[in-house]
């Protein structure tokens, strides 16, 4: 194969994620609530896309432009355009979704009105709702010469613009914020004969139907129209240089850029006229190469991932129970049970309120001297740093690394540094050159004398809110080894030109790479030799060129490659001569998959792993990543049968291949197999024997 087409675009790839998120709003199997919830993930998806992805070709483009380099720039502009293709024929997908979604939902007397067919009674109630719960909310923006529009729109918001006619005059314009964050999106208005009978109105429409109302007194007019828009800008900003900061005023000062980051796309309404589509234009100075797409009646659609369910309980998932860890339940301490043997949970089955057991009985033991834990995310109420407040109380010593740059999370988390060193918490406010992504908790007790280590290692943040949607594994043990080097990662972030030494862990950017490329070569090594050699992978997202280019070298000389990616694959797998021994799948269901996970044959004596890390050449080589070898019998069979599991799935599975058309994997005459179902009747099972 020629060069250029070894790797599938990752930009394309990831669109086709997001249009797996769509098949499921568009499955009939899915239940009713979850589907037009989908539809709120995949908007809420495609923002982030455009804010990242395309915001990256965007500013790529500019400066091949200025370098002269006008041969990448047109790949970039080409590759630009085919991103705008594939958007434009998904968002025809997502209006056809909708509109069946919508009809469905009548079938079960759940209506969605607009202001515009509202009886006059309903109206009624409307204005008056509108008046005591909305109007108090609402700061209009009247637009002149003067105004700079652009730094007073916020990419988070959805907005109506405004028209103001008044004959033989010049139409004045407006722009109304939806105040979405004060009250809610979803107005359930009062049943009026049959109770049965559910009707809902979205705050946009609540507003435009007092539209009037807003103006009259300070603007004179005759007639009015609103039509929604909303924009999404640039998330990247740049830290400045000067010395004379911190850390945290940097970060604060750089987040302000995003919020006046000129917008990368405009998306508005349908029946927007010519003449506000163009002076949108002009006011926020779109450029060629920026996107404006008209879609349907709503924008922001990410809110109806909060959809409320006014109808029979059926039309949502039934939730899973969690489940009780019994190697923790059966001991009076979680020190006891992880002295006994290693344990592994997999959330959101099992339930999260094990690790923040966890930390709240290192706060209080009297034999807990030093609590350790890095942060990438957590919840905005979080028991876990309120247990780390209590730690202090108690005279333990707790430090904390918070990376102050986890995207879209960096208010979050410079609010919660703030808030625990006033507690007396030692704050390592990461390295500004490196992110720091792993998932460590590591608790030191005095037991008989000498120190003792409990660490956990783990796939997904320290969250309870994301704990509940999540699939990640937890690995809780006291290996003297493991523990030792969890805590060498931390001495790593904090002195970071000490030189340091990893036997076990697989710790980005020292050692991940060149151990998972060793592993990747004696499983080829294996195979010349005649030998079975296999390789098994789940992650989220495999972009990385050169761990790609030793998958196609393991693939030609044998190797047997399973994966299971829920993200972007810029791998192409089953092509003849290239990588015909490779098999990929992705599932997207109810719950999240986040998990990393690697499986290497070896000669029978399988080497496997969890890890924080993507196979992206940022997790590899500029972020601070885990790796942990799974050493317990038990948590090592647990995860084998949770792969074997989601590779017999017969109803969510869906086949990467070389053109990542997202078809399912084909049933045949096999069994439906759900997997994230049955995986939660296996674990249930596991727990009770």
């Amino acid at each position: 194969m020629p060069n250029k087409e070894l790797y599938f675009p990752k930009e394309l790839s990831w669109l086709s994620f997001n249009e797996r998120v769509l098949q499921e709003a568009a499955d009939k199997n899915t239940p009713l609530i979850e589907r037009i919830r989908f539809l709120g993930i995949y908007s809420n998806n495609l923002d982030e896309f455009y804010r990242v992805r395309v915001a990256d070709v965007k500013r790529l483009i500019t400066i091949s432009q200025n370098d002269g380099d006008m041969e990448t720039a047109d790949e970039l502009i080409q590759l630009l355009q085919k991103i705008q293709q594939r958007v434009k024929g998904l968002s025809s997908q997502f209006d056809e979704i909708h509109k069946q979604v919508t009809k469905e939902l009548k079938r079960y007397n759940i209506h969605i009105l607009d202001h515009a067919l509202l009886n006059e009674k309903q109206a009624e109630w409307v204005k008056t709702y509108f008046r005591n719960h909305v109007l108090l909310h609402v700061a209009p923006i009247l637009l002149d010469n003067k105004v700079e529009l652009i730094q007073r729109l916020n990419d988070s918001s959805v907005y109506l613009d405004v028209a103001l006619y008044r004959p033989g005059r010049n139409t004045k314009y407006a722009v109304v914020e939806i105040p979405t964050k004060q009250t809610s999106r979803f107005v359930v208005l009062p049943s009026h004969g049959s109770k049965t009978v559910k009707q809902i109105i979205l705050l946009d429409d609540v507003i435009k139907l007092c539209i009037d109302e807003i103006f009259k007194g300070f603007v004179r007019f005759e007639s009015s129209a609103a039509y929604s828009f909303k924009i999404t800008r640039d998330a990247e900003y740049s830290i400045n240089d000067e010395i004379d900061e911190s850390y945290v005023e940097k970060m604060s000062e750089s987040m302000k850029q995003r919020l006046i980051a000129e917008p990368v796309r405009i998306i508005h309404d349908n029946g927007m006229p010519d003449e506000m589509i163009n002076d949108l234009r002009k006011r926020l100075k779109i450029s060629n190469i920026d996107t404006i797409q008209s879609a349907g009646h709503y924008r922001n659609f990410k809110d109806f991932i909060g959809f409320p369910n006014v109808g029979r309980a059926y039309l949502e998932n039934k939730k899973l129970p969690r489940l009780r860890s019994k190697a923790f339940v059966e001991h009076n301490t979680v020190f006891e049970a992880i002295a006994k043997k290693d344990i592994l949970l997999y959330y959101p089955y099992h339930d999260f309120l094990h690790f923040t057991e966890f930390v709240r009985q290192a706060a209080f033991d009297p034999q807990v001297k030093h609590i350790r834990l890095n942060i990438y995310r957590v919840a905005s109420q979080s028991r876990i740093i309120s247990s780390l407040v209590d730690a202090v109380d108690n005279g333990k010593k707790v430090t904390v690394v918070v990376e102050l740059r986890a995207r879209f999370d960096e208010e979050n988390n410079i609010a919660w540094s703030k808030r625990m060193t006033d507690a007396g918490i030692k704050v390592v406010l990461g390295n500004p050159s490196v992110k720091i992504h792993s998932k460590l908790c590591i608790v030191t007790r005095e037991e008989r004398g000498k120190l003792k280590h409990y660490a956990h290692f783990g796939t997904g943040n320290f969250n309870e809110k994301t704990a509940k949607i999540y699939t990640d594994l937890s690995l809780f043990t006291c290996d003297d080894e493991l523990s030792a080097e969890a805590i060498q990662v931390f001495d790593m972030i904090q002195n970071p030109y000490k030189k340091v030494r990893f036997n076990q862990l697989q710790v980005s950017p020292i050692n991940a790479r060149s151990k998972i490329q060793s592993l990747i070569r004696q499983e080829i090594q294996r195979s010349t030799e005649g030998h079975f050699a296999q390789i098994t992978f789940k992650i989220n997202n495999l972009v990385d060129s050169e761990l790609i280019d030793d998958l196609y070298r393991a693939s030609q000389s044998g190797v047997k490659i399973r994966g299971i990616i829920r993200g972007m694959c810029s791998l192409i797998p089953g092509v003849p001569g290239q990588s015909e021994n490779i098999e990929i799948i992705s599932i997207v269901d109810r719950f999240l998959e986040h998990p990393r996970i690697m499986v290497f044959e070896n000669g029978g004596d399988r080497k496997i792993f969890i890890s924080s890390a993507d196979w992206m050449t940022r997790n590899m080589d500029y972020r601070i990543e885990v790796g942990c070898p799974v050493n317990d019998p038990d948590a090592r069979q647990m995860i084998l049968d949770l792969l074997d599991l989601q590779f017999t799935d017969t109803l969510k599975a869906r086949v990467i291949d070389q053109t990542q058309s997202n078809n399912y994997v084909k049933r045949g005459n096999r069994k439906k197999l759900r997997s994230q179902i049955q995986i939660h009747q296996y674990l249930s099972d596991r727990e009770a024997n």
